[in-house]
């Protein structure tokens, strides 16, 4: 009966694998990652592993899937109960936590570049569930922040160039960091003389 207690459900295998997966993909890109290497991560066979995922596109989907409710998760406990400016904010913050976490970082920017390497392969279920995956993150954002295309576009932008700047390793202190500091919406209201 307790051994039974110790063993994880199929679902906790699953959503290990795709935590794994997230490392895994992040260091290695698409092509470069082995199903080997994540069953290895996670502990269990590749036989095993494909019990749980059909193939090796599967487990990318849903880890790309994974990291980007991950990044939603985060703006939306920080932004809870926030709209406009001060929802922005927040979620700006808790970005900048975030990505602290480098393979996070890694595995975002790994989803972009394995659409190009997947549809280049044939394999356009890839590139079709990744721009699904942003496309829903980005409207969310969109509409924590008060609607406005223009607004979730530049909030977005920032994001990219964090991502840049941790991918390339700048340090914090780096100068290039202190352009985030005096950020405003760019609606045409701010910054105006009353």
């Amino acid at each position: 009966m307790a051994r039974n207690s110790i063993r994880m459900s199929a679902q906790e295998r699953r959503e290990s694998v795709v935590r794994a997966a997230m490392v895994e993909f992040a260091r290695g890109g698409y092509r470069g990652t082995s199903t080997e290497a994540i069953a290895r991560r996670v502990g269990v066979s590749q036989p095993y592993l494909f019990r749980l995922f059909p193939n090796k596109q599967a487990i990318f989907q849903a880890a790309a899937e994974h990291c980007m409710e991950e990044t939603w998760g985060v703006f939306d406990r920080a932004s809870e109960g926030l709209t406009g400016e001060a929802a922005r904010h927040a979620m700006g913050e808790a970005y900048l936590s975030l990505v602290e976490d480098r393979e996070q970082v890694m595995m975002q920017m790994q989803i972009y570049v394995s659409v190009f390497a997947a549809e280049s392969a044939g394999e356009g279920e890839v590139g079709e569930a990744a721009r699904a995956g942003w496309l829903r993150l980005f409207e969310r954002v969109r509409e924590r922040i008060g609607g406005d295309q223009g607004e979730a576009t530049q909030f977005m932008a920032h994001g990219m160039l964090i991502n840049t700047l941790v991918a390339l390793g700048y340090p914090a202190d780096h100068r290039l960091w202190s352009g985030f500091e005096d950020l405003e919406p760019r609606d045409g209201k701010q910054g105006e003389e009353s």
